[in-house]
């Protein structure tokens, strides 16, 4: 099972998220989980590398009404022998990827 630690911004911006917008992203982490398993991840989820921000990765999933939802990563080291570590930087809209 991956393991994962959050960055306070990431706190910060969660604590901002209405109750609906943080159940979707729930969902979304349920399959970002499985692919990190398979090592390939799904389409849906638009995963890519956030320019100007060497190692940084952008999640990208609805949050219903309004703005698609993001949110960053990176990996971290390895907590548990040959399981993923990701460590969560930021979520929100597209804003927060002006300080990923």
């Amino acid at each position: 099972m991956p393991t994962y630690e959050t960055m306070t911004r990431f706190n910060n911006d969660l604590d901002r998220l209405t109750p609906e917008q943080r159940q979707r992203f729930r969902q979304t982490v349920t399959a970002f989980v499985e692919d990190l398993r398979t090592g390939c991840f799904r389409a849906g989820l638009r995963i890519k590398r956030v320019q100007r921000a060497p190692g940084v990765y952008e999640l990208t999933w609805s949050m219903g009404t309004g703005p698609a939802g993001r949110a960053t990563w990176e990996y971290g080291a390895p907590i548990v022998p040959g399981e993923r570590h990701i460590v969560w930087r930021r979520i929100g809209t597209h804003d927060i990827l002006t300080g990923p």
